[in-house]
């Protein structure tokens, strides 16, 4: 008897990889130290702002603004440290999301195919289409990129080398810290925007999807809650626009933009609260202080 998830077969390759991860933080508690804390937070920073919200998600998928090529190569290593696939793979997938966005069968992670399946369940099983063809459909400059397809043939080694320097430096509880602890961190966190953004909270603007705007969300994963201002306004660099929506992977683009290191930084268009719901209640668009 085949198991499978909305007719889907279990990946059981990648249903040992995350159990495995998840069975390694469980040993947490165990191995607590104030300095395994801190490595714990610095690489959760590194991997899940800097790595997937700022570099695969706002700079390569949507092109939000522009760095220097090194800088750029080097922010998608830390994207590798997520554990989420290659930057290639992780844009094209995510690019597909918003054509196909919430429609049953064809979005890979709707929650109209079940909250848990959009959460992990699409992360566990197998799909029957070409994954290179999807990459250079919907990610063709990547795809044309050598350093790029480099980057996302290799995209298990920085985790496998900083795992290994964790173990040096601080033994294993620098290990479950640093690595299996943040990795269910980091994993969840980005789950929760298909899962929890598409399910709870509030919506600002009248989107074609179901898309939400979740404060617990934006906290946990660096600003990426802000799901439905980002659906309807998928370039910003900047995804809180209520001044009280906290985005701190935006105040790392604004960090950078400000000592020339980022450019052509995409912001909401003039006249965007037209486009919002009735909502007074969540009072006007933040003014960015550059604009």
């Amino acid at each position: 008897m085949t198991l499978t998830w909305n007719g889907k077969r279990f990946d059981w390759l990648n249903v040992a990889y995350f159990a495995g991860i998840h069975a390694g933080a469980l040993l947490a508690p165990w191995t607590f130290s104030w300095s395994a804390l801190g490595v714990f937070f610095f690489l959760y920073w590194l991997s899940a702002s800097v790595g997937i919200c700022l570099a695969y998600h706002r700079l390569l998928t949507h092109r939000g603004f522009r760095i220097p090529k090194p800088l750029e190569y080097f922010f998608t290593v830390c994207g590798n440290l997520a554990s989420e696939g290659g930057a290639i793979s992780w844009v094209g997938m995510h690019r597909m999301h918003h054509t196909l966005s919430d429609r049953p069968g064809k979005d890979l992670h709707t929650p109209k195919d079940g909250f848990w399946w959009s959460h992990m369940g699409w992360i566990v099983c197998k799909f029957e289409f070409d994954r290179r063809e999807m990459e250079a459909r919907y990610a063709p400059e990547l795809v044309a990129d050598p350093v790029h397809r480099v980057l996302n043939r290799i995209h298990v080694v920085p985790n496998i080398l900083v795992g290994l320097a964790l173990y040096a430096w601080g033994g294993w509880s620098f290990v479950v810290w640093g690595t299996f602890l943040r990795l269910v961190v980091v994993l969840h966190g980005t789950w929760l925007v298909n899962s929890a953004a598409h399910t709870f909270g509030y919506r600002t603007y009248d989107t074609p999807e179901g898309s939400t705007n979740c404060w617990w969300v934006g906290l946990i994963a660096w600003g990426e809650g802000w799901h439905n201002n980002h659906h309807a306004f998928q370039r910003s660099a900047r995804h809180g626009h209520a001044w009280w929506e906290i985005d701190a992977t935006w105040a790392i683009i604004r960090g950078l933009r400000t000592v020339g290191l980022a450019t052509d930084v995409q912001l909401l268009p003039k006249g965007a609260e037209r486009f919002r719901l009735d909502r007074p209640d969540l009072g006007p668009v933040a003014a960015d202080p550059a604009a």
